[in-house]
């Protein structure tokens, strides 16, 4: 899989789902925490091209995919694709 990019919140259960997710398959992956870096929604719009509402917000490679419910299907979606 190409390389993971999460915007995200260490406060949120979600974001910390999604990194976990890539942790525990061995996904490469770059988590930006939104509050260390000091990034608002508006700054992470910017960068992903679209209007941020909640958080994570994931890329895989220059892909977008969503939020952790949507990077999971799209995970399991590729473990499946390549167990056959």
């Amino acid at each position: 899989m190409e390389h993971v990019t999460i915007y995200g919140r260490t406060s949120c259960g979600f974001c910390v789902r999604a990194k976990h997710l890539c942790e525990s398959r061995g996904i490469p992956h770059t988590w930006i925490d939104m509050v260390a870096e000091g990034l608002s929604k508006d700054d992470v719009a910017d960068r992903i091209g679209r209007p941020v509402y909640t958080v994570p917000q994931i890329l895989v490679g220059q892909q977008y995919i969503g939020g952790s419910d949507e990077f999971v299907q799209y995970v399991r979606a590729q473990e499946a694709a390549t167990a056959n």
